[in-house]
């Protein structure tokens, strides 16, 4: 049986933990910081967990 592939666009997206939480980057820490403020740009820095609903599907994307 052949191997599955890992989707590249989800391995480069999701980072999965130690407790197989899937974690995702948050939207808009990327550019535009002289628009935020320093404290919005540094919660905009942390990760947050991905929706239940969605961690399956992520998960079986990355070959889980």
């Amino acid at each position: 049986m052949p191997k599955n592939k890992t989707h590249s666009g989800a391995k480069k997206r999701f980072r999965v933990t130690g407790t197989g939480k899937v974690m995702r980057e948050q939207a808009g820490h990327v550019h535009k910081f002289h628009e935020k403020t320093p404290q919005k740009a540094r919660a905009l820095s942390k990760d947050l967990e991905v929706s239940k609903a969605d961690a399956p599907k992520i998960k079986k994307m990355l070959g889980l």
